[in-house]
């Protein structure tokens, strides 16, 4: 078995993670040395925990899916059931059309493993908020997760604009208004 890494290492790899995400998200170009230098870390020590591009990119994803998650429970103790959804579809979104402008960097084999690996976490998250619609009364019982994911991808396809967000604002009214 493997030992658990230094809280050293933990710390540098969630801090490169951090900086990783906003870096891609601002410009999905940039480069390992670029993020290593932005997150106070040497070349060295970014390689030791990412050794390709890919790996970084697979591994931000992955954390900031985790992340969104983990966010539910929050998100329903200080909003009410659909808008709490909503918020957390918005990150979903912009989370997922970050990973898109990523294009051929994420269509690799183990990218998609990843992807996959991913669906079971958000249609989890996507089912809590429905049982606690469900429970409030507005959500009907019969609303699947998996249908709401589908109808969610609208969110993600439209161009990153002003006039695109708020086509996807709409689009995400669309949804909640299905829900009930």
């Amino acid at each position: 078995m493997a030992d658990a890494p230094r809280a050293d290492a933990q710390r540098n790899r969630e801090r490169i993670l951090d900086v990783a995400a906003g870096a891609f998200a601002d410009d999905p170009g940039v480069s390992m040395n670029q993020i290593a230098k932005q997150s106070g870390v040497g070349a060295g020590t970014l390689y030791r925990h990412f050794p390709t591009r890919e790996d970084l990119l697979l591994a931000v994803y992955a954390h900031e899916i985790d992340g969104l998650a983990a966010a539910v429970e929050d998100s329903l103790a200080e909003q009410s059931p659909l808008d709490a959804f909503r918020y957390w579809a918005r990150r979903l979104a912009g989370y997922v059309r970050i990973k898109h402008g990523l294009g051929d960097a994420l269509t690799t084999a183990s990218a998609q493993s990843l992807i996959d690996s991913t669906y079971a976490p958000v249609t989890g998250a996507i089912q809590r908020f429905l049982d606690a619609g469900v429970a409030t009364g507005d959500v009907r019982p019969d609303v699947r997760a998996s249908d709401v994911l589908i109808m969610l991808g609208a969110l993600w396809r439209v161009p990153e604009t002003p006039e695109g967000l708020e086509q996807a604002d709409r689009l995400l009214e669309l949804v909640v208004a299905s829900l009930g």
